[in-house]
């Protein structure tokens, strides 16, 4: 009689925990009470779902780089649990606001690991941001997948808890600079962010133009989420270098470029994936006309890629925006829903991470990834693409 008096009793505590226990932003009521794991359930984890969660830009100068990418990867999830999710668990993606800005990305990610109870991280974009995110989640131990940057930090020193989806800013500008020498030019100027994105895309051109030759006649930076171009415009313009490589985001690129061609510029602009194409493309207008862009996954607007034709056909259904983010959240959620098959059924954080690191040459259709237990960077696929009229492209 007393053992069943204290059973009811601790029964009637685990109860009012249950009760009592945050609820989740953004995702289903379901999560809130099956996280109580008592030490023994993985967070994030439950018999029949899994939290993810992201934090990027979705407001401000860089919205559409977080927008495009939660579509994209949001669409290959809602397509996996259409089909009954991963071992029957259904993925759920909980995101918060940073604006593109660093003190509001590490926020988000003590909330999302401490209140939010997310199993893993995924999608990250900015450099920045990330950055300032990095200490939280690996202290925390809790993986990073497929942040939106190309920055060296995140891959050297090694980081057992970040995977890198793309290639590198060094592998985007080290092709850039190979096809300016490639049509004779060899003077060129950079604009770039006054941070550590802007700042990484430097080192890179640096490092082309030691390995390839060429020559950097001016330098010039705009502070993240402005507009104000009118210094970088004064170093740059009077130099009248033949190609200017840009490593910012759309907003301030466009401002750039618009300015340097109304001051009578006619040489070539050269942008990295990051800038964000699309947006990039709708900023510009008219003026978006042969303006090149590196880009790190296959080309959106075609159908000899499996992996390309596969999205579109998921795209025109649940009308997603077609784009180079978009196609990238989708590969990024590809790479993590094979993951978690390959982690098994008993799924941890570190089941997740062993997992990931056997996809040796993983082949997504056309977009192949390679990660193993002493290199998280799957990719090195760079191409070119440039702005047509109507605010198409080629490549």
């Amino acid at each position: 009689m007393r053992r069943s008096f204290k059973m009811a009793m601790l029964l009637r505590l685990i109860a009012g925990a249950a009760a009592l226990w945050p609820g989740v932003s953004g995702a289903q009521p379901r999560h809130s009470a099956a996280q109580v794991h008592m030490g023994v359930q993985t967070p994030g984890v439950t018999a029949d779902s899994i939290l993810l969660g992201e934090s990027a830009a979705f407001s401000g100068a860089a919205a559409q780089l977080g927008i495009q990418m939660r579509d994209g990867m949001k669409l290959y999830f809602d397509y996996v649990n259409a089909h009954g999710g991963v071992y029957g668990r259904k993925i759920d993606l909980v995101t918060r606001d940073d604006r593109y800005e660093p003190a509001p990305a590490a926020e988000n990610t003590k909330k999302l690991i401490e209140d939010d109870k997310v199993f893993a991280l995924i999608g990250y974009v900015g450099t920045p941001t990330t950055k300032a995110a990095e200490p939280i989640f690996t202290a925390a131990q809790v993986p990073l997948i497929g942040p939106v940057t190309g920055a060296e930090i995140f891959r050297e020193p090694f980081n057992r808890y970040i995977f890198n989806v793309r290639a590198s800013y060094n592998d985007e500008t080290d092709k850039i600079v190979q096809q300016l020498l490639t049509v004779g030019i060899k003077r060129f100027a950079v604009f770039y962010q006054d941070d550590p994105y802007g700042q990484a895309g430097l080192s890179g051109v640096k490092l082309a133009v030691k390995k390839r030759g060429g020559d950097i006649v001016a330098l010039g930076t705009v502070e993240r989420n402005t507009v104000d171009v009118t210094k970088a415009i004064q170093a740059i313009a009077p130099k009248q270098p033949d190609a200017i490589i840009m490593i910012s985001a759309y907003q301030s690129c466009a401002a750039f470029i618009k300015q340097m061609k109304k001051r009578g510029y006619t040489g070539q602009f050269f942008n990295v994936s990051f800038v964000g194409s699309t947006a990039l493309a709708h900023e510009l207008g008219k003026e978006g006309r042969g303006v090149v862009i590196s880009q790190v996954v296959p080309f959106p607007w075609g159908e000899a890629t499996p992996v390309i034709a596969e999205f579109n056909q998921l795209a025109a259904k649940s009308n997603v925006n077609v784009n180079f983010s978009s196609v990238e959240g989708y590969l990024v959620a590809k790479v993590f829903v094979e993951g978690l098959r390959r982690a098994g059924k008993k799924l941890t954080r570190d089941s997740l991470i062993s997992g990931l690191e056997t996809m040796s040459n993983f082949d997504m259709g056309g977009f192949n990834v390679n990660f193993s237990p002493t290199n998280h960077n799957g990719s090195s696929y760079v191409d070119l693409t440039i702005i047509t009229r109507n605010e198409q492209f080629l490549h």
